[in-house]
């Protein structure tokens, strides 16, 4: 039977484009398959083989349910503890950590920047104390446990390290841990904007992390590359792919370079993706996205591993698609971008809640977003099978279309002279400002409908409950520190923090050790911080224009 071939957009099919912006045809048939279809070099394949389009796992969700991981964080260590406590007990399976602006910041609770953002948009942690608060009645050897933080997540690593050796009742050494800790700092020069230090010492720090947790931590992922920030920023899905891809492959050379063995450390690197309202789209990308870092491990980098050409990756339904108006029409958004994180094989989720557009989300609001998880997983018999949406036209046109424009961008970033060099030519920060401001000019126009902001609007709408963080809990984290600093050895804290900045002084020294002996000695995050800014300098963005 002949096979009709893929036809080019036509200017009717103009009028549809997807949240990208890249047309949508009328019609996908066989002919909009990519090449090699049914070959030996088939680009789709089967589950749990080369290339991994269609996931990582041969029976994916029928073996194992994802990672139901909600994000959680506010006010003091004392109050998250209960937090994690309560998502516990209603059936979450993986704890997910958000931190303050302080501490994301370098900052201390008591630092002048800090005044007012104390617990505001995640947990306060100062020292080591904070950390065993935070996790304190928990089994760390058996709850997998995600930090989100980038520029101090080394000064993170090390206190929670010693927090789990220092459980009381269940101390638990390093290389039984298991979890992810952000560190793509990257992503924050291009994105998000928290920054400690200079670009070349802040990925040296990543380097020191990832080598320290390939020799002392197998379970623990020390750097989750993240497009979820990215794609918040107002970038593309193509953008948030190349990207963050290209992040990626920069932190596997840059290892590489230091001598490790792309097969030992590479299982030990993940992917945080988000999962933004245009549902086909993001299904390609992520299929896309497991398809390229198994052909990049394997023919740039020499992976042998079949764990080391597997992408391994988390993902968060898109906080920049809810809206203040009708909060509750963000539980349906949150719902069709749960499911499209689950048909595209994520490894773990986090569903957002309706009220994050206005506030940190309620218990109630929680329980909503987690039930939604549990409803896809238990009630939809969409984990009944392994990639029901592959073979589907559209869907195998659009991976092939997401990977064909990532490997554009990262044809542009070599000429560049690679993502460093791009970063600090401002080339990723101006691609996501263009692209940001069409889509807002879009929905402004009201060309780009977004359901009670600029059609089927409500009027006389009621304010609905929302969590308040008591401003009393900034003076109860700043008493604790102070408390903290004064209990402590002061000479031991002076000693150890000498000896970090004279290693932080010496090329290729591992920072990790002496991380860690700070965080023993009760050495505070924003004085280890400020010890090693003595050494590397602070660091100034560039303005985009």
């Amino acid at each position: 039977m002949a096979v009709e071939q893929g036809r080019p957009a036509t200017a009717s099919d103009e009028q549809f484009r997807s949240l990208s912006g890249e047309p949508v045809r009328e019609l996908y048939t066989p002919g909009d398959l990519p090449a090699g279809v049914g070959t030996v070099d088939d680009p789709i394949g089967r589950p749990g083989e080369y290339p991994f389009t269609r996931g990582i796992h041969s029976s994916m969700y029928r073996g194992r349910l994802w990672t139901m991981r909600q994000f959680a964080g506010f006010g003091t260590a004392e109050e998250t503890n209960e937090r994690f406590h309560y998502l516990l007990e209603h059936g979450q399976t993986g704890l997910s950590t958000a931190f303050d602006m302080p501490s994301l910041m370098g900052h201390d609770s008591d630092h002048v920047r800090s005044l007012g953002e104390v617990g505001r948009e995640g947990v306060a942690i100062d020292t080591l104390d904070d950390m065993q608060t935070l996790f304190g009645g928990i089994d760390l050897g058996e709850v997998s446990v995600s930090m989100t933080i980038n520029a101090p997540a080394a000064v993170m690593l090390a206190f929670y390290v010693v927090a789990a050796e220092r459980d009381r009742a269940r101390p638990t050494p390093p290389e039984q841990l298991s979890g992810t800790i952000q560190t793509d700092i990257l992503k924050e020069y291009i994105a998000q904007k928290e920054w400690c230090f200079p670009i070349d010492p802040a990925m040296r720090l990543c380097g020191d992390m990832i080598e320290w947790c390939t020799q002392h931590m197998p379970r623990w992922h020390p750097v989750s590359i993240s497009g979820y920030h990215i794609r918040e920023a107002g970038s593309t899905a193509q953008q948030e792919l190349a990207f963050t891809l290209k992040d990626g492959l920069t932190y596997v050379e840059q290892a590489v370079a230091r001598g490790l063995d792309v097969d030992d450390f590479a299982p030990r690197l993940s992917f945080f993706f988000n999962a933004q309202i245009d549902f086909f789209e993001e299904i390609a990308k992520y299929r896309a996205a497991r398809r390229i870092w198994a052909r990049e491990m394997r023919e740039t980098f020499g992976a042998r591993s079949e764990r080391a050409l597997q992408m391994r990756f988390h993902t968060q339904t898109a906080g920049v698609s809810l809206t203040a108006q009708q909060p509750l029409n963000n539980i349906v958004r949150t719902a069709i971008e749960a499911l499209a994180g689950v048909l595209g094989g994520t490894q773990s989720l986090h569903t957002n809640s309706y009220d994050e557009a206005l506030a940190l989300p309620t218990e109630e609001a929680v329980t909503v977003a987690l039930r939604t998880q549990q409803i896809i997983a238990h009630e939809t018999g969409v984990a009944s099978t392994v990639d029901p949406l592959g073979g589907s036209y559209y869907v195998e046109a659009l991976t092939d279309e997401m990977e064909r424009r990532a490997y554009e961008y990262f044809a542009k970033i070599d000429e560049l002279g690679g993502m460093v060099a791009a970063i600090k030519d401002n080339y990723p920060q101006r691609e996501i400002a263009d692209a940001a401001f069409v889509l807002q000019q879009e929905i402004d126009a009201a060309e780009r409908v977004v359901v009670g902001v600029n059609r089927f609007v409500a009027e006389g709408e009621q304010p609905i409950p929302t969590l308040r963080v008591d401003p009393d809990l900034e003076r109860k984290q700043v008493a604790r520190l102070q408390a903290t600093r004064a209990r402590r050895d002061s000479a031991a804290v002076e000693r150890t923090l000498a000896q970090l900045r004279e290693a932080a002084a010496k090329p290729g020294e591992n920072l990790m050790d002496p991380l860690i002996e700070c965080a023993r000695a009760l050495a505070s995050e924003g004085e280890i911080i400020e010890s090693l800014q003595r050494v590397f300098g602070d660091y100034t963005e560039t303005p985009v224009f």
